[in-house]
């Protein structure tokens, strides 16, 4: 859509007709009598003018654009809903309409009949309307045409007038009535097309968040996956956590979970840029605190802000599925169940520091045993600091592995386990989580 022209200056109320409403004849061409004619009122004091501005819409101004103004039978006496004079202003072509044309204009009368300048002869019966229409955008258009060219007027709508009005059948009521439809139209198509515009904007968003969620690399493991992703921010597909799972030559699979702190966008693009890069180092083969480091650069140089950090829980498990290497930068240890045993958490005791946090830092890699078969569950800490019960304790690791043995002791398993522990933990906030919540759930069965 094209910009607007820039106005040079604000015109003066009286002159181009405002103030009070200009005779038939009056033009851009008005004498210097006319222009002083009509002294403005005092002004009210300011706090009535300030309760007025709330209650009251602005006083609507048209431009009449007309190569004979005095020709058209206009009378004096239009009046806006609220009964007082609507102003005017009147140009008998588009180059002193464009010097009219400021901001506080609502509504132009344009003869369908006039000339586009810069235009030749093309045959386009449009072409002034296409003229205006491109130089005030955002201003309601009303045709005017003559009672044997109705169908021009209806084309002019087609084309983007807000409606057309014969010149024969004018009087002040009708016109009146016009221009107070033809500015609430302009106002209802601009908020519908603003409206539209926010839902492109959202559905672009929403496919592009999609999009840069992990699609696991897992082909010829038999591992099951499963995972279940929550953003705390509102109407947002995408949060600061992350996660991500796949499977190198050598049949080892390679999980991680991480959590930037904050909830904005930044920090969610933080977090995909994070992700992509444990991929592709993963991938090169590197991992445990060779990987971490190289992980921290990335997360130094990429971070708009130098408090930012980020927490990280990377597994690798053997190709054999029986051991696993855990290496924890700051983040809660996952959840190891096994059949026959109670769900319990892995060591955490070689915790290390999150990233960004500390320069030079290293986190240790520490052996597990998962034995022959196992679920093993990695999330972030929006899934054990929500609330529980009228005091507002936290839920704590405590009382997630309590809720994850309950559930297990139900049967349920992969996506179903995952849905109703996150559902649960919101029940039990009471509301909707303001943290985000990633979870990653990994089985090994016989």
């Amino acid at each position: 859509m094209p910009a607007p022209v820039p106005r040079q200056r604000a015109i003066p109320a009286a002159e181009g007709g405002q103030g009070p409403v200009a005779a038939p004849n009056e033009s851009a061409q008005e004498s210097p009598e006319n222009r002083t004619a009509a002294p403005e009122a005092a002004a009210p004091p300011a706090a009535a003018t300030a309760a007025t501005a709330t209650t009251t819409p602005a006083q609507l101004t048209l431009l009449l654009i007309e190569n004979d103004p005095g020709g058209t039978p206009i009378v004096p006496d239009l009046l806006d809903q609220a009964g007082r004079p609507i102003r005017i202003r009147t140009a008998r072509n588009l180059t002193e309409a464009e010097r009219l044309l400021t901001d506080d204009v609502h509504c132009i009368l344009l003869d369908l009949a006039l000339p586009a300048p810069g235009r030749a002869d093309d045959g386009d019966e449009l072409a002034v309307l296409r003229h205006v229409l491109e130089l005030a955008p955002r201003h309601a258009v009303l045709a005017l045409t003559g009672a044997d060219d109705t169908e021009r007027g209806a084309e002019a709508v087609r084309v983007g007038a807000q409606d057309y009005l014969v010149r024969d059948e004018l009087d002040g009521r009708l016109l009146s009535r016009a221009i107070r439809y033809a500015v609430e139209r302009k106002r209802s198509d601009s908020a519908e097309r603003r409206l539209a515009e926010g839902r492109l904007r959202a559905q672009e968003n929403r496919r592009l968040e999609r999009g840069l969620l992990p699609t696991p690399l897992l082909d010829g493991s038999p591992l099951r996956f499963a995972a279940r992703y929550r953003p705390g921010r509102s109407r947002a597909l995408l949060g600061g956590d992350f996660y991500d799972v796949v499977r190198t030559p050598d049949g080892t699979v390679h999980a991680m979970i991480g959590d930037v702190c904050g909830h904005g966008p930044d920090e969610a693009a933080l977090g995909v840029e994070l992700r992509i890069a444990w991929r592709a180092l993963t991938l090169a083969g590197l991992c445990g605190d060779q990987l971490l480091g190289t992980l921290q650069q990335v997360l130094e140089h990429e971070r708009p802000d130098d408090e930012i950090f980020a927490t990280l829980c990377t597994v690798d498990i053997a190709p054999d599925g029986r051991r696993a290497g855990l290496c924890l930068a700051g983040h809660p240890s996952p959840l190891l169940a096994r059949p026959g045993m109670p769900a319990r958490l892995l060591p955490y005791d070689n915790n290390g520091p999150a990233l960004g946090l500390l320069p030079g830092a290293r986190w240790p890699r520490m052996q597990v045993e998962l034995g022959a078969e196992w679920s093993l569950m990695l999330y972030t800490d929006g899934l054990i600091e929500g609330r529980v019960g009228d005091i507002g304790e936290r839920l704590g690791q405590d009382g997630m592995v309590e809720m994850i043995r309950r559930r297990l002791a139900e049967g349920l398993s992969g996506e179903e386990l995952l849905r109703t522990a996150v559902n649960e933990v919101r029940d039990l906030n009471g509301s909707e989580l303001t943290d985000d919540v990633a979870v990653l759930l990994l089985d090994r069965t016989r």
